[in-house]
Parts: structure tokens; C-alpha cells; sequence
């Protein structure tokens, strides 16, 4: 293990280092080159604008011929849900592509008099003088390489994580979508998390036990912990255990068992046991044990009674404002938050004294007189309408 880390060490260093020197070379050579110009300054300065435009057009030239292209295709590409990957940029990159290498190709005997002309042309930009335009063109070609290399590189690396991340992040949102459809409102807000954790919108939950999927059935090791999770909640309507039961899997102590039970009252919230998720949620093995229970408190929140709400919002609103409890930013925050939205005490106001009361009219105690009417307009003049939710003075 020592030694592994050693290595890998040392292939970071390598690679900084590489990243350094490659481009501190050309700025050197610069430097070098600027103080036997009548004005040194400026021939710097120039020489830095002639770096950045070569760098910007070897790097353009670089994500051209490093975009990646769709498996099998854009005929036969997966559709994600009711959508196909667009294709263009990888169409206009192969279209340039092809374009660039045969003008290339056609002018390949004149590059030594197209490069000389363009040194030429930027030798008074680097002080002028005759030994200037071998210069320019020299440090026009080399960053212009550099920064191919460097497009090429970072596009080939970087760009197909990113689309493929957006991908997955459409597939899950979609699949969230059919799910709330359906009626299963905690696989769809399951599945519209872990969407946004691709999409870096939200951090993950930690502590995933490496264990849990030997420890529950049904178990899929390849498809881990939020697999076993997802294969045990679908299965929970139909499986012939009590909510009791369920009660009793919880309590016996090891953490796959219980999120095991967590994920059985996540599929059925006639199986959810509301001191069983109070546990989990204050006192939780793992983060990823505290998001499942406030994933299964999410789902009970329809069936929850209302002399228990109390009691569910304190835990989620004591776990959110302890400094080591949910952390900000995270799926359990987004979730702690909904589930605070959703428990929210009405507010009911006070009924005026000698107003009307709720849901009919006030009825006339005695016979109406000539001033009546009038005094109470005039006492409604400063009064707020019903309803209107104006606040009162």
C-alpha cells in the first residue's frame, strides 16, 4: 500500500512538473529574448499576445479533434427517455477535421515560406529587427502545439466525464419523473438526488457501509449500496413481513439490518415505525443510514398523525442545527428541508372580537338604525378585508 501511494505520488509530481515546464520554457526564451530590443517592454508584451492568440488557436484545434463521439452513433444512440443526444458538434468537428488535414496536406511543400511571412509579419510586434521574425515564428509554432496538446488532452479527458454525468443526470431525472407518476414518491425524489449529486449540485451521502451488500437480501454486490437499497424497497409491498417485524429488523442492531428495515418502510409506509426513524435520525451509524430514514420519513409524512409531527420536526430541525449533524449542501439538508416545509404549523389569527365569525355573517342582535350602517363603514375604513391577508395594525 506504501509503495502504491509512493507511485502515485511521484506520477503527480511528474505531471505538475510537466505542466510547468512546458510552457515556462517559451516564457523563458522570451525573457531571454526581450532585453537586446531597443524597447524590451514592449517586445514582452507583444510576445505575450502572440502566446495567448498561438495558445488559443492550438487549443481550438485541440477540442476540434478531441470531441468525443456517441457509442454507436447518433442512428443508433440509447435515447434518454423521450430524448436523443445531439450530435452537431461532434458532425461540425468531424467536418472540420477533414477540412483542416486536406487544406494541410495540399500546402504541406509552402509551410516553410507560410511560416517565414508570418514571422515577418509579427517581428515588429517583438521589437523588430532581423533576428526577430525566426523568433516569432518559432514561438508562434511551439505554443501553437503546446496548445493542441494541451485542448486535446483536457477535451479527451474532461469533456466526455461531463457529458456523460449530464446524461446520466437526464436519465435519472426522467426515471424520477415515472416513478412520481406512479405514485412512489420517495423512489422519485431518491432518484432526483442522486441526479443532482452527478450534476455537482449536491454532495453525497457518507459512510456508505462496505459490507451492506452481504449483510441484506436480496443482495446485488456489483450494483452496491444504493442497489441493495433500491432492490429491497421495490420488493417491500409484497413481502409478507409485519410492521412489528420490520420493528423488531431495526432494533437488532447491526447497521445492515437496519437500513435494511429502513428500506422496507421507504417501499410500504404501512411497515414505518416513527420511534425506529427518530433513531436513525439523531442517531445515525452513518450518513448514509441518516439519509435513508429521512428518505422513509419523507414517504410517512402523508400517514404521519398530527400529534406525531411535533416530534419529527424536532429531530430534522435539531439534527440541521447541530454543528455535527446534517451537513449544508448535502442530499440529507435537501431532504431535512422538505420534509421541514412539509410540517410547517399553521398559523391561525384571531378572530376579531365582535367580528363575524368563521365561514358565515354576523346576524343582527337588535333593529337596525339610521347610523348603524354608517359606523360600521367607517370602523371597516381602517380594517383589513378577510382574507386578504393584509397584516393588521
Amino acid at each position: 500500500m506504501t509503495t502504491r501511494r509512493t507511485g502515485d505520488a511521484a506520477v503527480r509530481t511528474a505531471r505538475r512538473a510537466a505542466v510547468g515546464v512546458l510552457p515556462g520554457a517559451g516564457l523563458l526564451g522570451l525573457v531571454l529574448f526581450a532585453p537586446g530590443r531597443p524597447r524590451p517592454w514592449q517586445a514582452v508584451g507583444g510576445g505575450l499576445v502572440v502566446i495567448c492568440a498561438a495558445t488559443l488557436v492550438g487549443g481550438a484545434l485541440g477540442f476540434l479533434f478531441g470531441v468525443p463521439r456517441v457509442r454507436g452513433g447518433a442512428a443508433g444512440a440509447e435515447p434518454h427517455g423521450s430524448y436523443v443526444p445531439n450530435t452537431n458538434l461532434e458532425q461540425v468537428s468531424d467536418w472540420l477535421t477533414k477540412v483542416l488535414l486536406g487544406v494541410g496536406l495540399t500546402q504541406l511543400g509552402s509551410i516553410g515560406e507560410r511560416l517565414d511571412q508570418l514571422g515577418r509579419t509579427l517581428a515588429p510586434a517583438l521589437g523588430g529587427g532581423a533576428d526577430a521574425a525566426p523568433f516569432a515564428a518559432a514561438l508562434v509554432l511551439y505554443f501553437v502545439l503546446l496548445g493542441f496538446l494541451a485542448g486535446w488532452l483536457l477535451t479527451r479527458l474532461a469533456l466526455p466525464r461531463v457529458l456523460s454525468d449530464a446524461d446520466r443526470a437526464l436519465d435519472l431525472f426522467l426515471a424520477g419523473q415515472d416513478r412520481d407518476r406512479k405514485g412512489d414518491r420517495v423512489g422519485a425524489d431518491d432518484l432526483r438526488m442522486r441526479a443532482m449529486q452527478h450534476l455537482g449540485l449536491l454532495g453525497t451521502s457518507t459512510g456508505k457501509p462496505d459490507d451492506l451488500p452481504g449483510s441484506m437480501l436480496p443482495a446485488d454486490p456489483a450494483g452496491g449500496p444504493e442497489r441493495v437499497v433500491a432492490e429491497v424497497r421495490s420488493t417491500a409491498r409484497r413481502s409478507a413481513l409485519t410492521a412489528s417485524q420490520v420493528r423488531e429488523l431495526f432494533a437488532d442492531g447491526s447497521e445492515g439490518r437496519r437500513i435494511q428495515a429502513l428500506a422496507l418502510m421507504q417501499g410500504d409506509p404501512a411497515l414505518a415505525d416513527l420511534p425506529s426513524l427518530l433513531e436513525a435520525i439523531e442517531h445515525p451509524r452513518s450518513g448514509f443510514e441518516q439519509y435513508h430514514a429521512l428518505l422513509a420519513a419523507r414517504g410517512l409524512l402523508p400517514r404521519l398523525p398530527a400529534e406525531e409531527t411535533g416530534r419529527l420536526r424536532e429531530a430534522v430541525a435539531g439534527r440541521l442545527m447541530a454543528p455535527d449533524g446534517i451537513p449544508y449542501g448535502s442530499d440529507r439538508s435537501w431532504l431535512a428541508e422538505k420534509i421541514l416545509s412539509r410540517l410547517e404549523a399553521p398559523v391561525f389569527l384571531p378572530q376579531q372580537q365582535g367580528g363575524p365569525p368563521p365561514g358565515g355573517s354576523p346576524k343582527a342582535e337588535g333593529p337596525a338604525t339610521a347610523e348603524g350602517p354608517a359606523a360600521e363603514a367607517g370602523a371597516g375604513a381602517d380594517a383589513p378585508v378577510a382574507g386578504s391577508g393584509e397584516p393588521r395594525a
